[in-house]
Formats: C-alpha cells, sequence, structure tokens
C-alpha cells in the first residue's frame, strides 16, 4: 500500500517538474554590479589617481555596459568622462582589458573607434567576482592609458575582497 501512495505522489509531481523544465529559460538571473560598488570603485579610482598627481575621469558599467557609476575629479577635462565610458565599454564588448585588446587586435582598431560609445585605448579593466563578469571600469585623464589602468588596477585591489564577495555562491 505505500509502495503504491508514493507512486501515486511522484506520478502527481511529474508533470509540474517537466513544466518547470520547459519554462526555465523564460527568466534569466544575471549577476552584475551593484551601484555601492561601482561608486566605490570610482572614487578609489580617482583617489589613486589623485595621490599620482593625476586629475581623471573614472566610469565603472555593468556586464551590459549600461553606466553605474560616473566621477570626474575637480580639474578633470569634462572630455574625459566620455573617453573613461568609452573605455569601459570596450572593456565589456571584448570582455579583456582595453589595453590587452588594443595590443591583440591592432587590425581593427580603426574600425572599432568609429563605433559610437566604443574607443580602443588603454584605461580600461574588467571587474570579476566569482568567476562571473559583472563590469568594467575605464578612466581617462592621467598621462596615458597605462597611467589611467593603474589607478584603476589600485581601486580593484583595494576593494578586491569586497568585488570578490560580491554574490553569494548559489
Amino acid at each position: 500500500m505505500i509502495k503504491f501512495i508514493i507512486k501515486k505522489t511522484i506520478a502527481a509531481f511529474i508533470p509540474g517538474l517537466l513544466s518547470l523544465f520547459a519554462y526555465a529559460g523564460d527568466a534569466v538571473t544575471e549577476k552584475n554590479i551593484g551601484m555601492e560598488l561601482a561608486r566605490d570603485i570610482a572614487d578609489e579610482t580617482i583617489t589613486a589617481c589623485r595621490n599620482d598627481g593625476y586629475h581623471i575621469s573614472a566610469v565603472v558599467v555593468d556586464r551590459f555596459g549600461l553606466v553605474r557609476a560616473a566621477l570626474r575629479d575637480d580639474n578633470a577635462s569634462r572630455f574625459t568622462l566620455d573617453i573613461a565610458e568609452r573605455k569601459a565599454n570596450m572593456t565589456v564588448m571584448a570582455w579583456m582589458d582595453s589595453g590587452d585588446f588594443k595590443k591583440a587586435r591592432e587590425d581593427i582598431r580603426p574600425e572599432l573607434n568609429h563605433i559610437p560609445g566604443l574607443i580602443v585605448m588603454e584605461g580600461g579593466l574588467k571587474i570579476v567576482s566569482a568567476g562571473f563578469n559583472i563590469g568594467a571600469i575605464g578612466v581617462s585623464g592621467a598621462p596615458g592609458g597605462d597611467k589611467d589602468a593603474a589607478c584603476a588596477r589600485k581601486a580593484l585591489n583595494k576593494l578586491a575582497e569586497r568585488i570578490a564577495f560580491a554574490f553569494d555562491e548559489d
């Protein structure tokens, strides 16, 4: 009798379970950078560059290239905001640091620089948490993309523990 009840119970649940699998692709859960972390990364990047004597802009975008935080230091040119965002977008598009992409793909640099929102220049770094690409930071205003990237790297290193634990493993 118990076997019969177990079989009936399982048989009743199977259609429901199958319907869950049928609709599994209808909703997507994404890992993405939050506003507070994005703001703090941008702020720490500006602080790092100030300590090196540079006035820059730092823009953090999410994994889709949407701006989550944008800060321009007091003495940074207004144009640095746009350039920093474009560097971050390039990083999201390539999913590699913009300087590495620039070195690896010199052949397509001129074409990509004509796409609105992108620029192939050093100074964009990806932001990874628990193995997920959650965003990117672009920096502009220091005398050279290598210095822009160095400021961002200092900020990411300073906040590394927080970035690493941005997501609990499901």
